[in-house]
């Protein structure tokens, strides 16, 4: 007589270790499952909702500057300290974790133009309209001692910006002309002028690129300048290397961390400009949404996000490769943005503005900061995955892309849609 009996191994459901995620059978027959698509949707759909109710992006401000901030810089070597410079020539250096100032200088006699770390962050350099280049260390004085700067350089010519290479140790700076210098000398041992116009922003590409060494090498700088135009150099070879022209004025630009050939531009026009170094007869991306000009910008350290400050004082943060924000962040009292950097963890954003303070948001509105468990983290990216997976569909779509924003942002915004609908039809 034959006996039939179960017969199971216990490697297919039983964990070596408690640690172990346990081992679950299922079958994708889609006969045994006829409701799985309309219960995936309707967890997408809370999903999405949650991720609405959850999104506080503001996390506090920094007070303590009696004017305007125009410029901010981070330190390389640390995620919690930046430094901001003031129009009425004081610098402060800030610990973000404590949300309080380190460090008050009063660095120049006038508006401050330009502040920058060095590579080991031991030290920052700060210009001004006094025509001074002067240098500080980044730790604050002991007790009794008074602050110094630890050199000071002063320029023939009128100074606004000012940049380190995080390749070899020069750096430059911009206005009338552009120069490079180097710290063991008070003089720049190489100039480059182009045109008659004096330049605003100078910034060195952060990676060695491969691609067009012919145009920009990692010792190479690009200037945004009063002219419309932008401009290449090489600090080896003797002259500029390329010069681009738009139709109006760019504030500010910044390098792609991760793509060396790839940087975007602030334009007066209202938009931002993606530009590929290789093909420079057409942007890559133009980025839209803002109601006013863009004075400022910043790229995620992952290279895959781009943050902007406006005169509309609104912050909006955009995907590399999309043409429109996916997040738009405001205050009441937050006027006009001056300067914004990414932090280097890639999890928050700091601005500055008309209004002497500084602030912080979260670089995504609804991320839980501090310690998640493994559980929570699952579910976390379970949800997220949901909402990739049915991003399209009008519903979610709606609720995912949906912010309130001021009247007055409203407004413009409609007006710039119907003209922008106007120009296609025409």
């Amino acid at each position: 007589m034959k006996v039939k009996c179960l017969v199971r191994n216990p490697d297919d459901y039983l964990r070596e270790t408690t640690r172990d995620i346990h081992k679950l059978p299922r079958n994708y027959d889609p006969n045994l499952h006829p409701l799985e698509a309309p219960r995936e949707y309707t967890r997408a759909l809370n999903a999405v909702k949650l991720d609405r109710v959850f999104a506080k992006p503001f996390l506090g401000s920094l007070d303590g500057h009696t004017e305007g901030i125009s410029v901010l810089a981070k330190r390389p070597d640390s995620l919690s300290t930046i430094a901001s410079g003031a129009f009425d020539g004081e610098i402060r250096l800030w610990n973000l974790v404590t949300r309080k100032c380190i460090k008050s200088v009063q660095a120049h006699e006038n508006c401050i133009r330009g502040v920058v770390f060095t590579k080991d962050g031991e030290r920052f350099a700060s210009v001004g309209d006094d025509k001074t280049i002067k240098f500080w260390k980044t730790d604050p004085p002991a007790a009794g001692e008074q602050e110094r700067p630890l050199k000071s350089i002063v320029s023939k010519v009128l100074l606004t910006g000012i940049t380190f290479s995080p390749k070899i140790e020069k750096f430059a700076t911009c206005g009338e002309i552009c120069q490079i210098w180097e710290e063991s000398r008070d003089e720049p041992v190489r100039s480059f002028k182009w045109g008659m116009d004096s330049a605003d922003t100078v910034v060195f590409n952060p990676v060695e690129p491969h691609i067009l060494g012919k145009y920009l090498h990692a010792d190479g700088a690009r200037t945004c300048a009063q002219d419309r135009s932008i401009t290449f150099y090489d600090i080896r070879e003797s002259g500029p290397i390329k010069k681009l022209t738009l139709s109006m004025r760019s504030n500010q630009l910044a390098w792609n961390p991760m793509e060396s050939f790839m940087y975007t531009v602030a334009n007066e026009d209202f938009n931002l400009y993606s530009f590929d170094l290789r093909y420079l007869s057409s942007a890559v991306t133009i980025h839209r949404g803002h109601t006013s000009a863009v004075t400022c910008l910043d790229y995620s350290p992952t290279g895959l996000e781009i943050v902007s400050g406006s005169y509309d004082r609104t912050l909006r943060i955009f995907e590399g490769q999309k043409q429109f924000s996916r997040e738009i962040y405001h205050t009441k009292r937050m006027q006009r943005i001056t300067d914004v950097v990414w932090s280097s963890d890639d999890k928050y954003v700091i601005n500055a503005s008309d209004e002497m303070n500084l602030r912080i948001w979260k670089a995504r509105a609804s991320e839980k900061l501090g310690i998640i468990r493994p559980r929570e983290k699952r579910a976390l990216n379970y949800s997220q995955a949901l909402i990739n997976k049915y991003e399209l569909f009008p519903k979610i779509r709606s609720i995912n892309r949906h912010r309130h924003v001021p009247r007055y942002i409203n407004t413009a915004q409609m007006k710039m849609k119907y003209s922008h609908q106007k120009e296609k039809r025409k």
